[in-house]
């Protein structure tokens, strides 16, 4: 089995990701075990196989243990550990191709506490797996949002220790998919989102620098290079209109493949 975790900032559009990926997937006779791994989950537009809000759910610790939303969803986190070993068997019995792993909306109760590394690792043991990380488009429009934005991707592709596919979402937002399409879509994202810039090989870093206001121009000239060693150029995807979820498809198989 293939694990894929969707992992992003809040609103970065995971959820749809899932269903939509999921909806591709099975266009072409791929079987898929869609995972909930949200429990402060309201609404979801796709209805899991696995769902985690049968053992443990943030509102109700609200209620049962006088916590705000955030203090629920860190004490739920924390519970869920207990059923690691349920929700894995429910995965297996699912006995598909694929499972999608929709994370929580708050990145840092998986990427950055003891328990992420391993939830994620006990629930993928005995598969491959990759995540993707997703941004919001609109949220990559600035090039100090792009610096941030990548920080927080390979954070937690550092702390996760999983192969990482970054995609930028929502691009219907930010460009007419009507007039662009394939490699002139790419071009009007070069133009029009520093992030692709940020991670091009056909742009000097330097040149990227020079007239921003950014903290330090040393350390953001570094930082670029750095990016551009460990992050390939974003795939642009729009889960909403399911643009892009070849290219994305073909990303997670080669991350798949460099899982060790």
């Amino acid at each position: 089995m293939n694990v894929v975790f969707i992992a992003g900032p809040a609103g970065s559009g995971k959820s749809t990701l899932t269903s939509s990926l999921a909806l591709w997937l099975e266009s072409f006779e791929h079987f898929v075990c869609k995972v909930n791994l949200d429990p402060a989950a309201e609404l979801l537009p796709y209805v899991p196989d696995v769902d985690v809000r049968r053992y443990v759910n943030a509102r109700d610790l609200m209620f049962k243990k006088g916590l705000g939303p955030n203090g629920a969803l860190l004490a739920s986190m924390d519970e869920l550990l207990n059923y690691v070993e349920d929700v894995r068997a429910e995965i297996d019995e699912c006995r598909a191709d694929y499972a999608l792993a929709d994370l929580p909306g708050q990145l840092e109760v998986v990427a950055f506490r003891l328990l992420g590394p391993r939830l994620l690792h006990e629930l993928s043991s005995g598969s491959r797996a990759a995540m993707v990380f997703l941004i919001d488009a609109r949220l990559a429009s600035r090039t100090y949002s792009a610096y941030s934005l990548l920080l927080l991707a390979l954070s937690a592709m550092y702390r996760l220790n999983l192969p990482m596919v970054l995609a930028v979402n929502k691009v219907d937002l930010v460009v007419d998919l009507t007039a662009y399409s394939g490699t002139r879509l790419h071009e009007k994202l070069l133009e029009t989102l520093p992030i692709y810039r940020l991670l091009s090989e056909y742009e000097e870093c330097s040149s990227l620098v020079t007239g921003e206001s950014l903290l330090d121009a040393s350390i953001s000239l570094q930082l670029c290079e750095l990016f551009r060693r460990f992050i390939k150029s974003p795939v642009p995807v729009s889960a909403r209109e399911a643009v892009g979820l070849d290219e994305l498809i073909a990303e997670i198989e080669n991350a798949l493949g460099e899982y060790k």
